[in-house]
């Protein structure tokens, strides 16, 4: 499909990245599906025949790209609109944003580049597409933001095999290098809908609910690029991004070599026989020629060739299983590969045959915090530029967007009311501060707890005797009444004690 695309974009007069980027894709999509052919598939001799043998893996590379999707976008991050904010999740709600946005960054982490597009579909309503990074065709790109992109996938259409393209470009009518004709709009995006046929490249013409070619009238792109935020060091040149792991491919291979090892103590640890050629059973060949009957998956036996010095008798190997020291090094291995995937070392444990996730709370000084900092900042921008544009296709509006990502990984809310109770005791921190981040909210919403705060203190019952009140006089239940006894505050307290 790829080459299709590539060809198709050139004769279209595009340019797009280079093949090798795309190599280095199909390498890590390899390595995050667990199955690198030449490395996980290896050969063994057996002293009669080489065999074909499977490595046993960890699948660390899935796993380092989970961790990193949980740590970016979980349930806990909260995106916020204003007044469009109950509209905004109903649409993301209904395009499955919650599992398909942590899935999408998952793949962004795995593979380089992930990317948020939207559209109107044929009834109108807006469309969130979660796109991978080997469907992703940059065609003009400025000090590394992707401003022009087209997204390539596979469909089938009446038992045929068609790629489906969709060209976002700027300010250009029909023939992208066609200098006679003038956009109507250049300052805005056009999307184009393509449909080639898989086998030939010919292309077909568009289903008739969709347009070919569609004036947005917005002038920011109806997409965002989602990767690490970290240096393309195998192509300088390309506004793609790499994978968190493309710097530690050796050690997902040490990973695996120690865990092979590992598996292969308890396969192996059995006991073996060692059997002199002389003593084994032999068959008639075709030829005439003899031969050990023996079967080469067998890993009970090694065949040993005649000697003159060999004794000729079967000899008994009773392996000792080295497991504290097998796992030692797999302990090693994960660290060195936390390490180099951004999370510090100590971020996976080794424990009854199994890897485990560290659970303990980070520290904003460990490796792992500065770099999921730095990661947020592209995430934040994406996120917030897709929010825009689905509003923008809903009902033309652009509203103010924020994002509040979940914090708890780094400190835990007790004691960050804690700090905050602290500081606004001791006069160093205003008590408007202190309630927008113990709530994660605006400045507005902020004020408004202040206020009812406030209310609620005004009615603290100091005056009331209540000791009186099962015994109250009829005589004066007129002038009783009124007082606020039965009045009941609004039932909010102050956030963490702060007031």
């Amino acid at each position: 499909m790829n080459n299709a695309i590539r060809q198709y974009l050139t004769e279209q007069r595009y340019n797009t990245i280079p093949d090798e980027t795309c190599t280095h894709i199909d390498e890590w999509l390899d390595w995050y599906q667990g199955d690198v052919e030449n490395f996980h598939t290896y050969k063994i001799y057996n002293g009669m025949t080489t065999t074909k043998q499977k490595r046993y893996r960890l699948g660390m590379a899935k796993k380092v790209c989970e961790d990193w999707a949980n740590l970016m976008l979980n349930e806990k991050v909260t995106i916020n609109a204003g007044e469009y904010g109950s509209r905004l999740n109903e649409i993301l709600q209904r395009n499955n944003f919650r599992v398909r946005g942590n899935q999408i960054v998952e793949m962004a982490f795995a593979l380089g580049t992930a990317a948020f597009v939207e559209y109107l579909d044929g009834e109108g309503d807006v469309i969130i597409d979660f796109i991978r990074a080997d469907m992703i065709y940059p065609l003009s790109w400025d000090n590394g933001d992707i401003t022009e992109c087209a997204f390539g996938s596979n469909r089938v259409s009446d038992g045929k095999e068609i790629i489906y393209l969709q060209i976002h470009r700027k300010g250009r009518e029909e023939n992208p290098n066609d200098e006679d004709v003038e956009p109507e709009n250049p300052d805005t995006y056009y999307i184009e809908n393509r449909y080639i046929d898989a086998k030939s490249g010919k292309e077909l013409d568009p289903p008739d609910s969709v347009m070919p070619v569609i004036d947005t009238g917005y002038e920011s792109p109806l997409f965002q690029i989602i990767m690490p935020n970290i240096c393309n060091n195998v192509d300088l040149d390309s506004p793609l991004g790499i994978s968190v792991f493309a710097n530690s491919i050796s050690q997902l291979k040490g990973c695996d070599l120690v865990y092979d090892s590992y598996m292969n103590e308890y396969v192996l640890g059995r006991k073996r026989i060692l059997v002199p050629l002389s003593q084994a059973k032999r068959q008639m060949q075709e030829d005439g020629v003899s031969a050990p009957a023996f079967d080469p998956n067998d890993t009970v036996y090694y065949l040993l060739p005649d000697d003159r010095n060999n004794s000729q008798s079967l000899t008994e190997v009773d392996m000792t299983i080295r497991a504290s020291d097998h796992e030692l090094g797999i302990q090693r291995s994960l660290d060195l590969l936390s390490l180099k995937c951004g999370m510090g070392t100590g971020r996976y444990k080794f424990e009854n045959g199994g890897v485990k996730t560290a659970t303990e709370v980070i520290s904003d000084k460990s490796d792992l915090y500065q770099n999921r900092q730095k990661n947020v900042i592209v995430l934040e921008a994406a996120l917030i530029g897709m929010a825009q544009a689905v509003a923008f296709l809903d009902n033309g509006s652009i509203p103010e967007v924020t994002v509040d990502f979940d914090d708890s990984i780094i400190e835990d809310t007790n004691t960050t009311i804690d700090r905050n109770i602290k500081l606004v005791n001791a006069g160093l921190r205003s008590k408007l501060t202190a309630i927008m981040e113990i709530n994660k909210c605006s400045e507005a919403d902020a004020k408004k707890e202040i206020k009812r705060i406030a209310e609620d203190n005004q009615i603290t019952g100091q005056d009331v005797d209540w000791t009186q009140m099962d015994d109250r006089n009829p005589d004066n239940q007129d002038e009783q009444e009124g007082e606020g006894i039965d009045d009941e505050p609004s039932g909010e307290s102050a956030v963490g004690g702060v007031s």
